[in-house]
């Protein structure tokens, strides 16, 4: 499984690998004996996905393990460290930090226009529709990485997720807030743009 790019830094260990057809995947050495029921019924290539993360892991934290709360959340066990993880095949993303962390891993894709209506509010006010599919690939992709350390199934990415304007570049960071009646925070995001996907990282 080759390297496809190391964002790490002083704060975060951020590994993005990609699948390689000679690389061996072993179910039976990577995944947990928790999670391996519930795994093995996935399709072939999330299966794959799921075990690129693994490997990671292993090469990060050799002692750690993946397990998952009953939301889905995953966390490590040992539970001194915090964990984000993020595939859109052939691509797989970690993020470990002993801060609370969320990222995510999108591809540019045009059907994204479809489902604009879902999840766009406030930034309907600066997407450049010319450049459309960039704009809302990287909103997406902001929107589920903090909804991965701030989140509520009674939340929904349109209404409860609000990012300041930006210029989806090569490297930027946009200025966000999740929010309802009650209470507001805001965050910095960080955004990649790495050929055709959008990676965005948060720590809390």
């Amino acid at each position: 499984m080759p390297l496809y790019r190391d964002f790490s830094d002083d704060k975060a260990q951020l590994l993005i690998w990609k699948y390689d057809e000679q690389e061996v995947l072993d179910m039976d050495t990577l995944l947990e004996k928790e999670n391996y029921n519930k795994v093995k019924e996935y399709h072939p290539k999330k299966i794959k996905e799921v075990l690129m993360v693994r490997k990671m892991l292993k090469q990060i934290l050799p002692n750690h393990k993946i397990l998952y709360k009953d939301n889905g959340e995953p966390f490590l066990e040992p539970q001194d460290f915090n964990i984000s993880i993020s595939h859109s095949f052939p691509l797989a993303a970690i993020g470990i930090s002993k801060s609370k962390i969320g990222l995510d891993l999108e591809l540019k894709k045009e059907k994204i226009k479809l489902i604009r209506h879902k999840f766009i509010l406030h930034e309907n006010d600066f997407i450049d529709n010319k450049h459309e599919v960039d704009y809302l690939t990287s909103i997406w992709s902001v929107k589920e990485a903090l909804y991965k350390i701030h989140h509520s199934k009674y939340w929904s990415l349109k209404k409860h997720y609000d990012i300041q304007s930006f210029l989806p570049t090569e490297d930027f960071t946009v200025r966000a807030r999740v929010y309802d009646h009650n209470f507001e925070d805001y965050f910095k995001v960080k955004v990649r743009k790495i050929d055709d996907y959008y990676f965005s990282v948060v720590l809390e």
